[in-house]
């Protein structure tokens, strides 16, 4: 006779696993951060391998139990996401891809091309994996899903994020001496920014733990606990003033971002939305170079 799965009604169930997914998602974006880690050198490498070896481990264990067998891509998500930012953080691909095109790492050129590094590690990691664990690419809301109502909010969005990028850089994020000429030889490495990093950053989160994390806890609990972790990772970034007030913004738009992928059925509005509100933050570290 098979076990049936978990079911999870109790509030107070709810409570104690949004405030696992929140714990582990504050120790693989927060403490071990791929850009900003906060242990140093070899405790930093060995935990990583310790989360990398423990959330596989933990997905395979779960996947032979039957009544828990259903959630075992949580800790493979868990798994997924711990390996491709290690990935990220210790391979050198961005020096060769920069060495070999000779592009010096300090320009508008450098810095989008090592965005597209990054980017490129993490997404083709997270597909990899999903692939090889038979995971389908609706998994990660990578679907047409309502792909007008996505397109068209995420545009909108877009073009009042552009149109408003330099007055609100020069407001918010320390940019110096933007005028309009002097940003339209950056326009292509601006767009190769802001996508790579908004489709590796929807992909990495909303993607890859949105639709696990909504059958436990609901829309909105999902969606905020990957809104807090989302927020927390950016924290210790040097191009605004005010960290605060930059973490405080970050919230709610990561819920926008989440519930425009919940209501749209896929993450392409996101990633539009998510790339135009980039736009001044490039503006900032491009001016400051």
């Amino acid at each position: 006779m098979q076990s049936k799965p978990v079911s999870v009604k109790s509030w107070g169930l709810k409570a104690v696993l949004f405030l696992l997914f929140l714990a582990v998602g504050l120790l693989i974006f927060v403490v071990f951060s791929h850009f900003r880690p906060l242990l140093p050198g070899m405790k930093d490498r060995t935990g990583r391998l310790i989360l990398v070896l423990g959330f596989l481990s933990m997905a395979l264990l779960v996947r032979g139990i039957p009544r828990l067998a259903k959630y075992w891509r949580i800790p493979f998500a868990f798994f997924i996401a711990a390996l491709v930012t290690a990935i990220d953080l210790y391979l050198p691909s961005r020096v060769w891809l920069l060495n070999t095109l000779k592009v010096p790492l300090q320009t508008p050129a450098g810095i989008a091309l090592d965005k597209l590094d990054s980017s490129l590690v993490i997404i083709l990691g997270i597909l990899l994996l999903n692939f090889v664990s038979g995971g389908r690419l609706s998994d990660l809301y990578l679907k047409k899903g309502n792909l007008k109502q996505g397109l068209t909010i995420g545009l909108i969005a877009f073009i009042v994020s552009a149109a408003g990028s330099i007055p609100f850089s020069q407001a918010f994020f320390n940019a110096r001496s933007l005028t309009l000429s002097g940003v339209l030889p950056w326009i292509p490495w601006i767009l190769i920014f802001v996508f790579g990093n908004a489709f590796n950053e929807e992909l990495l989160f909303r993607g890859l733990f949105l639709g696990k994390y909504q059958p436990l806890l609901g829309r909105f609990l999902a969606n905020l606990v990957i809104a807090i972790p989302f927020a927390l990772h950016h924290s210790g970034v040097s191009y605004t003033q005010d960290t605060l007030m930059f973490l405080a913004l970050l919230i709610p738009l990561s819920l926008v971002w989440g519930w425009l992928t919940q209501k749209t059925g896929s993450l392409w509005g996101a990633i539009l939305f998510h790339a135009g509100t980039d736009i001044p933050v490039v503006l900032s570290i491009f001016s400051n170079l």
